[in-house]
């Protein structure tokens, strides 16, 4: 394994590991800031979940700049 290709590995295990926790905690995130507005609840569970593809297109847009 190359030394790009490792950075790459633990680059991409970062950042899903990041995300699973945001994914895994996000009814939770979601549920308490509904308390005070349902629709910033919508709004904040929608830019997490858009989020997790955010930074895998941007990574790819980096990747091929390279």
């Amino acid at each position: 394994m190359t030394p790009e290709a490792k950075s790459q590995a633990i680059a991409a295990a970062v950042i899903l590991i990041v995300v699973g926790l945001v994914i895994y905690f996000l009814p939770t995130i979601v549920l308490g800031i509904a308390q005070f507005s349902p629709v910033l609840g919508v709004i904040v569970g929608t830019l997490l979940l858009l989020g997790f593809f955010a930074i895998f297109w941007l990574r790819a847009r980096y990747q091929r700049r390279k």
